[in-house]
């Protein structure tokens, strides 16, 4: 069953239930703001003060970075405009009774155009099964080529935030943006502060291991992983967020970022898709 919903505001979003899953997907940023398998917990975290307004990004789920990521242009918003924009709902594919796909797209608008003049389409694919599919597809319909940085900036569900381990980006060279400063990842990741890294090197599959559950993400077309929680002081001023919310998620996000970011010439596609699953300890 596929529903389109709306908040008492008028706020939009997308309401997807098949026999093994269910999701929510504002139209607004394409953005998924709960998955649960039957019978569990969602695995996505989401601010219970979050707003649900246009033009205002909400603070949870999967928002999608693009055509940046951080802030690298001073015309253009953190993050990009993706995020704030409203999406076209193309198609919603039963593909069998434990897989949903639903399709989004964004295409250049005058006042994209304003900020960053190119032409473009962006697609973002959802798979709702056993596990979560999320794809961002960019498509170059410009003259000139041009340049973007993106993440899947997905908020993971924990218990306690002090309790948990990442594992699977072992070896590899991360920035520390609080120090701007490079180190080297010797062995499974603990969280007892704020951190703001971005990993540089291919992860094929990391694993979040709660007190009962493991969630692991599978990437594709990303050789950068951020890892991000603001911790007490940092999050008791964002938006959308209480005092008390980094305890319960961590950021752990499928991305084109820094070195990694992509050049999309004339007519071309280029991908970033990321999977989730867990399982019950």
């Amino acid at each position: 069953m596929n529903v389109i919903k709306s908040f008492e505001n008028g706020f939009e979003y997308i309401e997807v239930k098949n026999a093994v899953a269910s999701a929510k997907i504002a139209l607004q940023g394409a953005h998924i703001f709960e998955y649960k398998r039957h019978r569990r917990e969602d695995i996505l975290w989401l601010s219970s003060t979050s707003d649900f307004e246009y033009g205002k990004a909400i603070r949870g789920g999967i928002p999608i970075c693009w055509p940046r990521f951080g802030v690298l242009d001073k015309s253009m918003p953190a993050h990009g405009f993706a995020r704030t924009a409203l999406f076209k709902l193309i198609e919603i594919n039963e593909m069998s009774e434990t897989q949903t796909e639903v399709k989004f797209l964004l295409k250049d608008t005058k006042e994209s155009r304003a900020i960053w003049d190119y032409k473009f389409e962006l697609e973002v694919i959802f798979i709702v099964s056993e596990t979560l599919s999320v794809e961002i597809i960019t498509k170059n319909l410009d003259q000139k080529e041009f340049m973007i940085t993106q993440a899947l900036h997905s908020y993971l569900s924990v218990t306690e935030i002090c309790e948990i381990k990442i594992k699977g980006l072992e070896g590899q060279i991360y920035v520390d943006t609080l120090k701007d400063e490079k180190h080297h990842q010797l062995t499974f990741i603990k969280i007892d502060q704020e951190v703001d890294r971005v990993y540089d090197g291919e992860a094929k599959i990391i694993t979040l291991e709660d007190q009962n559950r493991v969630i692991s993400i599978s990437a594709e077309e990303s050789k950068s992983t951020i890892v991000w929680n603001p911790w007490i002081e940092k999050g008791s001023r964002m938006s959308g967020m209480t005092s008390s919310d980094y305890k319960q998620f961590v950021c752990i996000e499928t991305a084109n970022a820094f070195d990694d970011f992509r050049i999309v010439k004339r007519e071309e596609s280029i991908s970033l898709l990321a999977v989730f699953d867990s399982n019950i300890i």
